[in-house]
């Protein structure tokens, strides 16, 4: 496979075998992977960020299901309501917390997360738009598909609606920048 670049922002080197991942991958490794599509590039969740962001909604959740514990009794679908919602919250840190735990891999014919779970072909790929007005998530960007792809989420880290998969979230904006780079010149690539 190859070895992780010092200060390469996750960029690896083909044919190193020094590379934890070097060792042979089982054979349909996710859907469209193989032993021979190497990891171009890693794109791992910040830890700062990831431990912020599910603080911050796993106390948002906290707080809400507080507040609805010491409502007054006379406003019961009020203490309801919020109980709900802060239930919600704490799933979703829960979610977000479980999510983050996965780094996105790029290779050269697909973008998948680690534990195999298949984000888009490359060859699907028709656009990268990174730029300061898209609709993309903090610190990343979003790929425009030839074909619209079933609807998935992992929050914080990517989602996929239709034809668009944006990728980042609690993610390095630098990292996010140059995944979006090799994505776009592998597509100039097989475009040409």
């Amino acid at each position: 496979m190859g070895a992780a670049v010092p200060g390469g922002a996750g960029l690896v080197r083909p044919g190193r075998s020094d590379f934890p991942l070097a060792r042979a991958l089982p054979a349909g490794y996710g859907r469209g992977m193989n032993a021979d599509d190497p990891i171009l590039l890693k794109l791992s969740p910040s830890p700062a960020r990831r431990f912020l962001a599910t603080a911050v909604q796993g106390g948002t959740g906290g707080m809400l299901v507080y507040v609805a514990l010491n409502a007054p009794q006379s406003a019961l679908l009020w203490q309801a309501m919020l109980a709900i919602l802060g239930a919600v919250m704490l799933f979703s840190a829960l979610k977000l917390w479980q999510a983050t735990g996965q780094d996105l891999e790029l290779r050269r014919s697909v973008l998948c997360s680690s534990d195999g779970t298949v984000l888009c072909q490359i060859s699907d790929v028709e656009h990268v738009e990174r730029g300061a007005f898209a609709f993309k998530p903090s610190n990343g960007f979003v790929l425009r598909l030839r074909e619209a792809a079933s609807l998935r989420w992992a929050p914080g880290l990517w989602w996929r609606y239709g034809r668009r998969v944006g990728v980042g979230g609690v993610t390095p904006g630098p990292q996010g920048k140059i995944m979006a780079e090799v994505i776009a010149e592998l597509i100039a690539e097989e475009n040409s």
